[in-house]
């Protein structure tokens, strides 16, 4: 098991460094020079003079690896440089700030993918073909088949203008988070019924599930004890990968409701070519997937004895 993970733990920084190599890569061999964009934005005329001392004020004129290496050394401290838009603002301020906002969407889309999902999920299962699986397949096919920005501007009609029942913008209070979770966590929800029905489906044909009926124990303990605890395993990677999913996916809803978060943070630095803050949240987003594939896979390995045994193929 300890090597499995050492293992895993290896892959996992070897990924990061691809990923905090690609990002600083791609921005810094955009057409536009960042010394120029830099002045641009702060309302600088860009002449000779001012370029060249830009330049040398963010390092530019070094060759580029060494630029790499110091800005991946100052990024394992959490330094990420100053912000092009707001010189006096560090990124990583900008990211502290923005990132309360995003976790508490993402957490109460969390909440509705998890405690919708997972009953639903099992209830198809255990009621296959019935109507109830039917009818739950059927929105399921809805929920996959609708873009989350036009949910979103529906909720935003039914519950905001309709019923006036929700807050259609802001952050004040949780209600303010309720519609954009709903709209955010839809496709998840989608996605992890018909995950957790077929996998459950699945593991219902195995022996020991059909060993334990003739041990004449109850339907409900073979469900939840043997076919939803197999089913929950192997459901595991991909839930906690979708995890960091709705933290990245927040770009779209955030601005739609008006959420002052990572995914509007990142969609301003784009159009102001804030190169820094781009960089920073790119790397920060890969380390967020990277970790949270890494827990998983340590988890499974806890979880199963293959694993633990070192016999499993990984």
């Amino acid at each position: 098991m300890l090597a499995y993970i050492v293992r895993r733990a290896l892959i996992a920084l070897a990924a990061l460094l691809a990923i905090s190599f690609l990002s600083y890569t791609l921005v810094n061999f955009t057409p536009a020079d960042p010394a120029e964009v830099a002045l641009r934005v702060n309302d600088i005329i860009p002449t000779p003079e001012a370029i060249e001392e830009m330049r040398t004020e963010l390092g530019l004129d070094d060759p580029f690896l060494v630029r790499y290496v110091k800005w991946l050394g100052n990024a394992a401290r959490l330094d990420f440089g100053n912000s092009f838009t707001n010189r006096s603002r560090s990124v990583s301020g900008e990211l502290a700030r923005a990132f309360p906002y995003t976790a508490t969407l993402a957490g109460m889309a969390l909440v509705f993918v998890i405690g919708l999902s997972l009953p639903l999920g099992v209830a198809c299962a255990v009621w296959k073909d019935g109507l109830f699986d039917r009818g739950v397949r059927l929105a399921v096919f809805a929920g996959t088949s609708m873009p989350n920005y036009w949910l979103a501007y529906l909720l935003i009609w039914l519950f905001a203008l309709k019923f006036n029942v929700l807050p259609s913008s802001g952050t004040s209070t949780l209600a303010h988070y309720i519609l954009p979770a709903m709209a955010l966590s839809t496709l998840y929800i989608a996605t992890y019924v018909r995950l957790i029905r077929n996998s459950m489906l699945e593991n219902m044909k195995e022996n020991h599930v059909l060993y334990a009926r003739a041990r004449g124990l109850s339907e409900k303990r073979v469900i939840l004890g043997h076919v939803l605890k197999n089913s929950l395993q192997s459901s595991m990677t991909a839930i906690g990968v979708g995890i960091v999913r709705l933290l990245s996916g927040t770009v779209v809803i955030e601005n739609i409701f008006a959420i002052p978060g990572l995914g509007r943070l990142c969609v301003a630095s784009i159009f102001n070519r804030d190169y820094p803050t781009i960089q920073a949240y790119i790397l920060v987003m890969g380390a967020f997937f990277v970790l949270a594939s890494f827990l998983v896979d340590a988890l499974q390995c806890a979880l199963d004895p293959r694993r633990k045994a070192g016999t499993a193929n990984a």
